[in-house]
């Protein structure tokens, strides 16, 4: 049970929320809800791209202006931006600033909108394991990466994709619910 926590409301919630509000928000509101649509997952792409080597809690606490100045990840509109808008999020303090991870969210806007309407969503969730799988008791059964990541990973970089590892993609796949890794215990927790 040490990776469970009970918070302040007496709700018992994967320990990795810690006694942070806007991670136990996100932990119950969020993370492994199933989530569909390109942009969705353009945006939860983005993120978990631009997460690599942080702690996710930091790119929560930057998502609305993240949300702003990307235009909504609109791949559209992020798929038009220039040298200039490269220049303007490198000189914004409330995003990440890095120039690969700015690059390759334009990079990668410019191959979704190439697809057809919900080719992304259909791509990313065929990698969504089949079935039930055993509810992890503990971290130590939370991999960090599945075949599945690995072939979500090996596919979208054939296609162009960049900041797609597979422990990225798993990331992804447990925030976007197409994997279930709420502890056993776990107010969350399904079946």
């Amino acid at each position: 049970m040490s990776d469970l926590r009970i918070g302040p409301d007496g709700v018992a919630r994967c320990a990795w929320v810690g006694d942070d509000p806007e991670y136990a928000r996100y932990h119950d509101q969020e993370w492994g809800r199933p989530l569909h649509g390109d942009r969705e997952l353009f945006e939860k792409m983005s993120l978990e791209g631009f997460q690599a080597g942080l702690s996710w809690i930091t790119i929560l606490r930057k998502r609305p202006r993240f949300r702003e100045v990307f235009d909504g990840f609109d791949p559209a509109v992020v798929a038009g931006y220039d040298a200039s808008d490269v220049e303007r999020l490198m000189m914004d303090a409330g995003i990440i600033r890095n120039r690969a991870k700015i690059l390759a969210t334009i990079s990668n806007a410019q191959l979704v909108t190439a697809m057809a309407p919900g080719e992304l969503d259909a791509v990313m969730w065929s990698f969504a394991p089949a079935g039930r799988r055993r509810r992890p008791a503990s971290f130590a059964d939370v991999p960090a990466t599945t075949p599945a990541s690995d072939a979500m990973s090996t596919a979208l970089r054939k296609a162009g994709f960049r900041f797609v590892g597979p422990t990225t993609m798993y990331a992804l796949m447990q925030s976007a619910g197409m994997v279930d890794d709420h502890l056993v215990g776990c107010h969350r927790a399904e079946g």
